[in-house]
């Protein structure tokens, strides 16, 4: 076949190679660095074996950008770090300095500019969280907005040091929790089936497509009033929210219907424990924007009595598993209630191995 007639490749194959954009000191010690430390909270210092240095200062962003601030942050890359700049999974700003004496002032302008410098070491660092209102298309509540509200509170454990262990919290704006596993994660839960407008369902759904998307087949075509519309079985539906992106009239959100939950525990990690999966300790907390207090109250409870009681290196999942999780709910003023009991069948074989009561 002639070259010209095959197919164009697409432009995005996978993760995308970071030499081009990398440091050149970086780029020239790459798998070469022979120690590092943290001369202050939000500051890491590297050495390589060829002698180069470099400091790396982290700044918490508010990840949803508007323009004028991302030329405000490359103002500063190109004042400080050589016009290099990047940014962590949890949105923080780094900024790679080649002198020690670039720091102090690079630290005083992300000050001023409003970026608090931190999150490195035993700190909070930035609450990893999904799109929320902006962009996703089953949000419950506005994950930004909950981030926001909790970094407020949070502010002197981001730029101190002064935790036990590393702390990472997710926010997860519908069930389905991109954000992933962390210490303390906040995620929507939808506390009842779809309401269904079924005079809207035949215009603007395609019905298979919504049949399909459900994960435990609670969905099927029915006729309602003459028209093509869909059921539920309430007694299948997990309330997921699944259902409501390839059909709107099968609305989720609800005063009644979208609350929060807090989950502890989980981590990514492989540090001297394996990773696990987070576990309920508070369900049905309002979905009370813009500010979310009850959920914050609750937030700020669990670190404390995580930083207060916890031995050093302890992360939090494993600070929980040495006191006990009657221990732990008596110190956070945590009811145990029926949201915490799971009487799935398969949960069996985790019998004592989460805050779940098992049947």
């Amino acid at each position: 076949m002639n070259s010209s007639n095959l197919p164009r490749r697409p432009d995005e194959t996978g993760v995308p190679d970071p030499f081009p954009y990398m440091h050149p000191t970086l780029k020239a010690n790459y798998g070469n660095w022979a120690w590092h430390d943290r001369p202050r909270p939000g500051v890491l210092h590297h050495v390589a074996h060829s002698g180069d240095e470099i400091w790396t200062v982290r700044a918490g962003t508010q990840r949803q950008m508007d323009v004028g601030t991302i030329r405000k942050l490359c103002d500063l890359a190109d004042r400080f770090a050589d016009g290099f700049i990047r940014f962590t999974t949890r949105s923080n700003a780094e900024f790679m300095c080649t002198s020690e004496d670039k720091t102090a002032p690079l630290i005083e302008a992300l000050n001023e500019a409003g970026f608090p410098v931190g999150g490195t070491g035993n700190s909070v660092s930035m609450i990893s969280h999904t799109q929320g209102w902006l962009h996703c298309d089953i949000p419950g509540t506005d994950a930004s907005g909950v981030v926001k509200s909790l970094m407020d509170e949070l502010h002197h454990e981001f730029t101190h040091e002064e935790m036990p262990n590393r702390v990472r919290l997710t926010t997860s704006c519908c069930q389905i929790n991109c954000g992933g596993q962390g210490d303390i994660a906040i995620n929507v839960q939808y506390t009842k089936p779809p309401k269904i407008n079924h005079d809207l369902v035949a215009n603007v759904c395609e019905r298979p497509a919504v049949v399909a998307r459900c994960p435990v087949a609670a969905i099927r075509p029915a006729m309602v009033n003459g028209k093509p519309s869909l059921e539920v079985d309430e007694k299948k539906c997990i309330c997921c929210g699944a259902c409501y992106p390839p059909c709107p009239p099968m609305q989720i959100n609800g005063d009644d219907s979208t609350k929060l939950a807090i989950w502890v525990g989980g981590k990514h990690s492989n540090a001297r424990s394996k990773p696990t999966f987070h576990k309920l300790v508070a369900a049905n907390l309002p979905n009370n924007a813009p500010r979310w207090p009850e959920v914050t109250a609750i937030v700020k409870r669990i670190l404390m009595a995580y930083k207060e009681d916890a031995k050093a290196w302890e992360r939090l999942g494993e600070w929980i598993e040495r006191i006990g999780w009657a221990r732990f709910f008596e110190m956070t003023e945590l009811a145990f209630t029926k949201h915490q009991i799971d009487d799935w069948r398969g949960a069996r074989k985790s019998l004592n191995a989460s805050t779940h009561l098992h049947f």
